[in-house]
């Protein structure tokens, strides 16, 4: 399979913010070195299953490595799934603090909300969409308490994907977004609501669930209120099923844009969104950090600054679609 790449031609998001905090991040204080000796605990909570987020759990463990931290030399990490059961994440919060972990990796709104209610003293790095709506933090810029990481949302981000169909699909009037049931999206749906009928769209909200049965029933609702393309929403639980999402929106004919960029690596048609996994690196460096002595109080929230637009132009063939040039040459990647 060949790629090509281009340069990013969208318009860029207003990173004030991100940059403040960043610049924030970089100018706390030192961390002190590595403590010699000590085996440190690692807690990993996720929603979703172990090979659900294996690339990104790569990324991490690898950015630790490079910082000096290797599993079973100087951390030991005690793995918590909860195997797409968001009702299990009380208890596995409570089983890493009852190890006595001397920290938790929570990705995920569900994972970290358990994991702070678990315990206010353990420091928690999480990714989180939305950390300040949610309580895990007081602001982006002085979080407080023991939590902090990352936030992979931008509200403009949905918007920028309808966009996007919209220059790809010809006389496109029905979009259906489907969002993860049981998942945080007010924020991103209030942005999508309001760029619809700017773009003369008609948007259609639908649940789905991450099942194969789940999955089909959504795609059938879709089909009955005539949809002609499809978003798919965020959500870890999602993400895990990726490949079954994009088998069974490829077999249905529906031109789609996904979340994040391992969709289109399935087969999906379009992404657009965050690099989670250059997230997850930079979640390493919260972590060498904090095991180094830091305070997570006194590290501010970063925001995802790196965004991809990715375009699958085999996928776009499977079903009779023609992507527009102008649409090929925004792209960072286009897979042939």
């Amino acid at each position: 399979m060949r790629e090509k790449i281009f340069s990013l031609a969208l318009s860029p998001f207003p990173f004030a913010l991100s940059l403040l905090s960043a610049l924030l991040f970089a100018l706390s204080p030192p961390a002190e070195a590595q403590p010699a000796g000590k085996r440190f605990r690692i807690g990993r909570l996720d929603v979703s299953t172990a090979s659900g987020g294996a690339v990104f759990w790569d990324a991490f463990r690898k950015e630790l490595g490079k910082l000096g931290w290797v599993e079973g030399k100087n951390i030991v990490i005690d793995y918590r799934f909860a195997e797409q059961k968001f009702e299990r994440l009380p208890e596995l919060a409570a089983e890493l603090v009852g190890l006595k972990v001397d920290l938790i990796v929570a990705t995920g709104r569900g994972p970290a909300l358990a994991a702070k209610s678990a315990t206010n003293s353990i420091p928690i790095v999480m990714i989180v969409p939305d950390p300040v709506g949610e309580g895990l933090v007081g602001s982006l810029a002085r979080p407080g308490g023991n939590v902090t990481g990352l936030s992979n949302l931008s509200p403009e981000l949905n918007s920028k994907r309808l966009e996007i169909l919209k220059d790809t699909v010809p006389k496109l009037a029905r979009v259906a977004h489907l969002q993860q049931a049981g998942s945080s999206a007010e924020l991103p749906l209030k942005d999508l609501r309001a760029a619809a009928p700017v773009l003369k769209l008609k948007l259609e909200e639908i649940r789905i669930e991450p099942t194969a049965e789940g999955i089909q029933n959504a795609l059938r609702t879709a089909q009955q209120k005539q949809i002609d393309a499809i978003m798919i929403g965020g959500g870890r639980t999602l993400f895990a099923e990726r490949k079954r999402v994009v088998e069974l929106v490829t077999k249905q004919r529906f031109p789609a844009i996904y979340p994040q960029k391992e969709f289109v690596e399935e087969g999906g048609l379009m992404s657009y969104g965050a690099d989670f996994a250059d997230l997850y690196r930079h979640a390493a460096g919260y972590v060498d950090k904090i095991l180094k002595g830091a305070k997570p109080a006194d590290l501010p929230v970063q925001q995802a600054t790196k965004f991809e637009f990715v375009v699958n132009l085999k996928a776009a063939k499977q079903i009779g679609l023609t992507i527009p040039v102008n649409v090929l040459e925004r792209a960072n990647q286009v897979i042939k």
